[in-house]
């Protein structure tokens, strides 16, 4: 394929400059390390404002220019890192990225006025975009597209960590060091992540040498957003009805309309190389837009409600971190568990929801507003990451290699516009003062609606109407009366809520369990469980529909033991849905009566061939065929009986080498001319001792990762350390699973050695 990169390999790569081996863990922990700065240094920022108003003179409309300039230029510098990633090599651009982060950071300890301060803070957020969109595409880029689910999770997790210690931390840190060794400090990390970098982390695989994927298309969405960021955040300042509000909104909405038209323009062929597909993008927007918008509710919101009941600041703080240790602990559920990113969202959208319904009742009296606070904010830090994480994850899996960079742009900017539109509220402004207790609680109704909407965008319009009926009734009741009756009742409310909800989601998964159960019931009972040892020979198989859910495809598979010795048959027919797995149900019954009945094996495979032809007529589809392997094994040699219909060739794996089989292949089956007498003869094969036969469909072969290339079976068997059955299908159905980010085709495996 012209233009596009061999994705990084998992495994141990050379250090720069060295000859050793850097493990996948270390490259993920210092990515790790190195992103959480972008959520340190806002904390730090936010904890330095009183000190440096009183050195500096900073005012609040210097931090808000500083802020909304910050934003717009990170939407651009996000695009145009991720893309230098692509060209120039993740590793050389994430070290230019901390380079410029170090000084910035270092022009802000030596900052003499307003102006220069504003300015590095400017450079700052700008450095801390380009560092963090750098890690994001250097991770994916060196884990398989399966693995990213995993590897997302425990970084996501680590980052959520480092939120709780900065937001904990950062007001102690700058009390007790003052604004400039803070920032000195800041330099100082940003400098040796840069040398840690250099030191540990490999470039992440070959250079993609294409040009962007589609210029105008990609200037015009970047245009969309810095416009759209613009205009939320001036809006509050200028008024709605300005001008200028009004021209940097016709301008996100025209630059929307290009980047649209021109995806149309292109030919169907480029649109399918060169894009994410539809739902998946989607996913991936709406739920960066509800992670940035209910961070900013929560940091506006929180601190209000809890002081309002005499605690401390500290308190307030602790309570506010609450909403990254629920973002780790959800992290790490989806580390550990494959969520998808349907049950994320249909699961943490209405958590996330009730919890901000929750959150005022809650914290209205001292004698809870601790422990009730904490763990609702928990709460809603459990739900949005449950929610965005899966459709995080699932988002840099699909996106083709040599695009990953300016694809990987798309999950920040989409947080930082979420951001922008929480700070378009009347109350969140970045000149306004605190919000009162009534304005904060209407920011809490605010974002619950917007979760609600975020539930109706990613496809659970049940869940979305009932979470959107709960913050009605937890506003309504609210409004009308906030005494502590009340407040139960708005508890109650929104628990009957919570339990429509949770019978709704029981209801599913009982239909689904019945679904499972009758699909592997139908599996197990058109393709019969390959038995680890029969006759001579020790076996393992591995059966892997496309189609989840369903159990059975194309694909066949058995192994039978007869009066004529062990045989196995693997084969693939043409076609999908019930069709195939009808003429799959016809060929297994044909082979196990003719296996018993027929002592050559060739003619096994002429009743085969007549089987598919009778299907073929019967139902009026002369391209009906199947491709087909039939083995052979009897008495303690090694030799094997081979009948190849146009099927793949099997593989000898063994200790010093994989190898292809040289067996002569007739035509598939269902084209007739394996009935004359003597047509098909077997091919006789020897197992070296210790090697292990493996048969396959070409689902496996052909699975692709998001850029297209195939799994390359032969590679990956190398780094099989015992070459047993079990063990060669354990790793192969691991592996093509960490390969490819979805199946489209079924799988099925045997493999076969002596007892």
């Amino acid at each position: 394929m012209t233009g596009t990169t061999t994705p990084y390999r998992a495994g141990a790569a050379p250090a720069p400059g060295s000859g050793h081996a850097v493990s996948p863990r270390v490259i993920g922990l210092v990515l790790a390390l190195v992103a959480a700065l972008y959520v340190v240094a806002p904390a730090m920022n936010a904890a330095v404002a009183p000190l440096v108003h009183t050195d500096l003179g900073v005012t609040a409309e210097d931090n808000a220019v500083a802020q909304i300039a910050g934003a717009c230029l990170a939407i651009g510098v996000l695009a145009v890192t991720g893309r230098a990633g692509d060209l120039k090599g993740r590793r050389a651009t994430l070290t230019a990225s901390l380079a410029a982060l170090c000084l910035g950071s270092a022009a802000l300890a030596v900052s003499f006025d307003p102006a220069t301060y504003v300015l590095g803070r400017i450079v700052v957020a700008a450095a801390l975009a380009a560092v963090f969109v750098s890690c994001l595409a250097f991770m994916a880029t060196v884990s398989m597209p399966g693995r990213i689910r995993r590897i997302m999770g425990g970084w996501l997790a680590a980052m959520s960590a480092g939120f709780v210690l900065a937001v904990n931390l950062a007001p102690h840190a700058a009390a007790l060091t003052g604004w400039r060794i803070t920032a000195a400090l800041m330099a100082a990390a940003a400098a040796a992540a840069l040398l840690l970098v250099r030191r540990l982390l490999p470039e992440a695989g070959p250079l993609a040498r294409e040009a962007l994927p589609d210029a105008v298309r990609t200037v015009a969405r970047v245009l969309c957003a810095v416009s759209l960021a613009a205009a939320l955040q001036l809006a509050p300042l200028w008024g709605w009805q300005d001008l200028r509000v009004g021209a940097l909104l016709t301008a996100a909405v025209l630059a929307c309309a290009a980047a649209r038209a021109r995806a149309l323009r292109r030919a169907p062929e480029r649109r399918r190389a060169e894009q994410v597909p539809g739902a998946v993008w989607t996913g991936a927007l709406v739920a960066g837009l509800a992670l940035g918008f209910t961070q900013v509710v929560l940091t506006m919101a929180v601190p209000t409600l809890v002081s309002a009941v005499g605690f401390a600041g500290w308190i307030t703080a602790l309570v506010l971190s609450a909403f990254g240790v629920g973002g780790a602990a959800a992290c790490l559920l989806i580390r550990h568990r494959n969520v998808s990113p349907l049950a994320g969202a249909s699961l943490g959208l209405p958590l996330a929801a009730l919890g901000l319904a929750l959150l005022h009742a809650l914290v209205d009296h001292a004698s809870h507003a601790l422990v009730g606070g904490f763990a609702v904010v928990t709460l809603v830090g459990f739900g949005t990451m449950l929610a965005a994480a899966p459709q995080m994850a699932r988002f840099l899996a699909a996106v083709p290699r040599p695009h990953l960079g300016v694809n990987a742009a798309l999950l920040p900017v989409a947080i930082l516009v979420g951001t922008a539109a929480a700070q378009a509220l009347p109350y969140t402004s970045a000149l306004g003062p605190m919000p009162l207790p009534t304005e904060a609680r209407e920011l809490l109704w605010v974002g619950t609606i917007v979760v609600a909407v975020a539930a109706l965008a990613l496809g659970r319009p049940v869940v979305a109407l009932v979470v959107a009926a709960a913050s009605v009734l937890q506003y309504v009741m609210v409004d009308a009366d906030t005494s502590q009756p009340m407040s139960v009742i708005v508890a109650l409310g929104v628990g009957a809520a919570a339990g429509a909800v949770a019978w709704s989601r029981r209801e599913q998964t009982e239909r689904l369990t019945r679904t499972r159960e009758t699909a592997s019931a139908l599996q197990c009972a058109v393709l019969h469980p390959i038995p680890s040892r029969l006759g001579g020979l020790r076996l393992a198989g591995l059966y892997r529909p496309a189609t989840a859910g369903t159990a059975i495809g194309g694909d066949f598979l058995e192994a039978l033991d007869t009066p004529y010795g062990t045989r196995i048959l693997i084969g693939d027919v043409r076609g999908k849905g019930l069709q195939a797995v009808q003429t799959v149900t016809d060929l297994l019954g044909c082979f196990r009566s003719r296996a018993h009945e027929t002592e050559d094996l060739g003619e096994v495979a002429a009743s085969l061939d007549r089987q598919v032809r009778r299907a073929a007529l019967a139902r009026g589809d002369e391209e009906l065929f199947a491709t087909a392997l039939l083995l052979q094994h009897s008495g303690p040699s090694q030799d094997l009986h081979v009948v190849n219909c146009g099927h793949l060739a099997p593989l000898e794996v063994g200790p010093a080498r994989t190898r292809e089989l040289d067996v002569p292949a007739v035509l598939p089956l269902g084209f007739g001319l394996l009935d004359a007498a003597g047509a098909v003869r077997p091919h006789q094969v020897s197992l070296d001792p210790g090697a292990t036969l493996l048969t396959h469909t070409d689902g496996l072969s052909e699975a692709r990762n998001s850029s297209g290339e195939f799994y390359p079976l032969a590679e990956r068997l190398v780094s099989v350390g015992r070459h047993t059955p079990d063990d060669l299908v354990r790793h192969l159905d691991d592996d093509v699973r960490d390969w490819t980010h979805h199946l489209a085709d079924d799988i099925a495996v045997i493999a076969l050695g002596p007892r």
